[in-house]
């Protein structure tokens, strides 16, 4: 097999052979059909993000086929194609998991974090967190970023509550399926990109956004709610004074720089601001059936599996609109 790893800290992935993986009781391998790029990645990559061990292997919006099933694995079989999110297993016993809250697991296991991930040719993961894509009618690299971008943008949607002038800051990979998901409710959606970047709001628009442009700009009018994809500390204070009074600003990165100080007052009057941590298999299963129904347009870049630092550097500089996705 062949994997992008990362030895150090802020160092470009290196090109590895490797054995052949064979998957441990109450797991499957996965021969990978694509793996899109998340911003996670690039933190985790970038030394952001702590580094529970290396060498590592990124990667987490993973498609693939099942070629080899662990002791004890029921409901998938040989040839399925399945996706693997972020969440790569829970311990099923602590506080959290006992309240139906495992994105908040004490033990957690990440995909590409504390587990390798899916830049590379095969992956093993947990066959509890795979999830099914049949019928889903999309191609290998168009649903790859649905296990991420779709996934963490949905929680976020529903964190969001029953907004219906809902405000997205930074129009990227989760935005622009977040914000089909939302005009498809029949929310109102206002785009907020990059000051000047006028491709970004374009896309915006034409996929139904009610109006797009720069974050430093006010909407047309207050927002029920808005969801921070960028992780820009700095956007928390404007998105706040752009909400009405008992709206809800969510964060749903899962690394953001430090949020400035701002007045009370932005605060004030019922205003909120939460955070997303994760996703729960729930999560999965509801966003994945409901992008069987929905026609959802992503846009993709493709890169072969070894240029991976590319698609990394194409997201760092703000290049992409969509996601990237690395293909073995």
């Amino acid at each position: 097999m062949r994997a992008m790893s990362l030895r150090a800290p802020a160092t470009p992935l290196v090109l590895e052979e490797r054995p052949d993986l064979h998957p441990g009781a109450g797991e499957v391998r996965l021969d990978v059909l694509a793996c899109a790029v998340c911003r996670t990645d690039l933190h985790i990559v970038d030394g952001e993000l702590v580094l529970p061990r290396l060498p590592l292997v990124p990667g987490h919006e993973v498609v693939g086929r099942v070629s080899e099933l662990g002791a004890g694995v029921t409901g998938l079989r040989l040839g399925q194609r399945v996706g693997v999110p972020w969440l790569g297993g829970t311990c099923g016993a602590c506080p959290h998991c006992m309240a139906q809250r495992e994105n908040l697991c004490v033990n957690g296991q990440f995909t590409g974090y504390t587990r390798d991930g899916g830049f590379a040719s095969q992956v093993v993961a947990d066959a509890r967190f795979c999830f099914s894509l049949e019928g889903v009618a999309l191609s290998d690299v168009d649903a790859a970023p649905l296990l991420c971008a779709g996934l963490i943008g949905w929680r976020a949607l529903k964190k969001a509550g029953d907004a219906q002038v809902l405000g997205l800051y930074g129009f990227g990979a989760s935005a622009h399926l977040v914000a089909q998901v939302a005009v498809a409710q029949k929310r109102r959606v206002f785009a907020f990109t990059r000051p000047g970047d006028t491709a970004a709001q374009a896309h915006a628009l034409s996929l139904g956004a009610s109006w797009a442009g720069g974050s430093d700009e006010d909407p047309p009018e207050p927002l029920d709610a808005a969801i921070l994809f960028a992780p820009v500390g700095a956007l928390v204070p404007l998105a706040l004074s752009a909400v009405r009074p008992g709206g809800k600003v969510v964060c749903a990165g899962i690394h953001m720089s430090d949020i400035p100080s701002f007045p009370y007052a932005l605060l004030w009057q019922e205003r909120q601001l939460v955070s997303v941590a994760n996703l729960t298999r729930a999560d999965g299963h509801e966003f994945l059936a409901m992008a069987r129904d929905l026609p959802l347009q992503v846009r993709t870049t493709v890169y072969p599996l070894e240029r991976a630092n590319e698609a990394l550097q194409a997201l760092r500089s703000g290049e992409l609109q969509g996601a990237a996705v690395l293909v073995p």
